[in-house]
């Protein structure tokens, strides 16, 4: 079965970094895209980005480009997004989603529990 763990989560200053991991397990990391998405308190499950593996093409969200990359790690079978110059706003619990492509949550089988980003302002 596929699982998605996600971890890296927590509290960090405004225009910090953080990088959040997530493992996968059942399926190759390369296989064939990674995308992350995020809710804040009180609101609906936001596209942060996607990467393909397979061509390399990525898009992120306005609100995180230019700050945020997606990345993986063959040997862990794990993706990591790096997030930097982090605000306030970008506070939210994030989710690791493979199995699809596209900006919407429907489009992808397979998602991690979520993990906990808070940025003080």
């Amino acid at each position: 079965q596929v699982q998605l763990v996600e971890s890296g989560g927590g509290l960090v200053q405004t225009g910090g970094s953080l990088r959040l991991s997530c493992a996968v397990s059942g399926r190759s990391i390369s296989r064939y895209s990674m995308a992350w998405f995020r809710q804040a308190p009180g609101k609906e499950r936001e596209f942060v980005g996607v990467k393909s593996w397979t061509t390399g093409a990525t898009y992120f969200a306005d609100a995180v480009e230019g700050r945020f990359a997606i990345s993986r790690d063959d040997a862990e079978n794990a993706a990591y997004l790096q997030m930097n110059a982090l605000k306030p706003e970008d506070t939210a619990v994030y989710y690791c989603a493979t199995g699809g492509w596209g900006i919407h949550s429907a489009n992808y089988a397979y998602w991690g529990q979520g993990t906990q980003v808070t940025v003080s302002s």
